[in-house]
């Protein structure tokens, strides 16, 4: 588990960890144990400039918080939705659509995803009141825990690619454990953290229907987009419940 913790640290963030780590199935299917919490640790190294800057300034603590979320992702989600947008919106086949999410060049559609999802992301953080570093970090938990259930339930879209190396390690498992105890913590936490979490599951139900109808499955550039997308209405959810509270 250990080794699977480190994979996952090492696949879904750029922390510098040079420990070797064999890139077979148990290890693989073992690390997705760790996404939400991943994402939570990512969450926690991202909120720090707001923690600290945030009663100076709070415009720059938002900006240095969502740079911070490109910089330790090394823009591999952001990749995934751009790649992903470019293939839904080209209105072409099944093949078509695959091909173009495969190219790495990025159209039109992908730069307009990728400035409205930094600045969707910049304009919440700066607008929330309270709980705010509780948002950045659960938000980056949920959007991984959601990634999740994809990877367990869904079906793939290519064989061979990302999508289905995950898939294939049948980590049911270890899928389970780890929302099972995620799921825990936010409600230890605050109970209403678990709204937010909710309305993420929904947008990944929605997205998963979405892909279905486009591509048949997922890939990992699906599973990218998804990351962003369940972040940003996951921040959102936060900020809409900070506001009822």
């Amino acid at each position: 588990m250990i080794q699977g913790f480190i994979l996952s640290m090492q696949f879904l963030t750029r922390v510098p960890i040079n420990i070797p780590i064999d890139f077979n199935d148990k290890n693989i299917r073992n690390s997705t144990f760790f996404y939400p919490f991943v994402g939570m640790i990512l969450g926690v190294l991202c909120a720090i400039p707001y923690y600290f800057l945030n009663s100076f300034n709070k415009d720059i603590a938002s900006f240095l918080t969502v740079v911070l979320m490109i910089i330790f992702t090394g823009g591999l989600h952001l990749d995934g939705l751009s790649d992903t947008v470019d293939g839904f919106f080209s209105n072409r086949d099944r093949e078509r659509t695959l091909e173009i999410m495969k190219d790495s060049r990025v159209g039109s559609f992908g730069v307009l995803s990728l400035i409205l999802i930094i600045l969707f992301k910049y304009i919440i953080i700066s607008s929330m009141e309270t709980n705010i570093v509780d948002a950045i970090i659960l938000s980056m938990g949920n959007g991984r825990l959601i990634v999740l259930i994809q990877i367990a339930l869904k079906k793939v879209a290519r064989p061979g690619g990302l999508g289905d190396m995950l898939h294939r390690t049948n980590p049911k498992k270890q899928i389970v454990g780890g929302s099972f105890i995620y799921i825990l913590i936010i409600s230890y936490i605050n109970i209403g953290y678990l709204i937010p979490l909710l309305v993420s599951f929904i947008l990944g139900e929605l997205i998963s229907k979405y892909t279905y109808k486009k591509i048949g499955g997922f890939t990992g550039d699906v599973y990218g987009a998804t990351i962003e997308l369940t972040e940003a209405i996951s921040l959102l959810t936060f900020w809409g419940v900070s506001l009822w509270t």
